[in-house]
């Protein structure tokens, strides 16, 4: 009986950390050794190193601060139940309890999961004054920030769809 819970045990382990890999894999992080949905570690990792690691779309987005075109992103008008992780290192960000439909054509937020997810960083380019919004672990550009966003903040974090990964409810 002892024996049998324990190879239970044994094999409910193995088989949810090849579940978690098969995720990895599966949602493009197979080559990415830095990213986790649970390590909370700050990175420290060269654009260089990024570069070799990251789909290039992503890298241009989320390490020289590109934004995709309004309305193509796979999450712009995405209404499942989940949350959403930074898709350069897997830090977590979003819930989809604070994602609101917006008629910018980017996914849009009216708060992030926690004070210490994200960070602000003044953006003076393109002409305009905005506040960029980058994570907290790797320091990649995920969007901006606006005061346009309904209440209880009033604030609408506008994300690139490809600087997020989304994990539904129920995984």
């Amino acid at each position: 009986m002892k024996s049998t819970l324990i190879l239970a045990i044994i094999v409910s382990i193995s088989f949810s950390g090849a579940y978690a890999q098969h995720l990895k894999s599966a949602n493009g992080h197979k080559n990415n050794p830095y990213y986790s949905n649970t390590d909370t570690k700050h990175l420290n990792v060269s654009n260089a190193e990024w570069k070799k690691i990251l789909p290039p779309t992503l890298y241009v987005t989320a390490r020289e601060q590109a934004t995709e075109r309004p309305f193509t992103g796979k999450y712009w008008n995405a209404s499942a139940k989940g949350t959403y992780y930074c898709a350069v290192c897997g830090n977590k960000l979003f819930r989809s309890d604070a994602k609101f439909a917006s008629d910018c054509g980017w996914p849009s937020f009216f708060e992030p999961v926690g004070k210490n997810s994200v960070i602000y960083r003044n953006d003076n380019s393109a002409e305009m004054h905005r506040t960029e919004v980058i994570c907290a672990r790797c320091g990649s550009h995920l969007g901006h920030i606006f005061d346009d966003g309904p209440p209880p903040s009033h604030k609408r974090y506008c994300m690139n769809s490809v600087s997020l990964d989304f994990q539904p409810d129920g995984r």
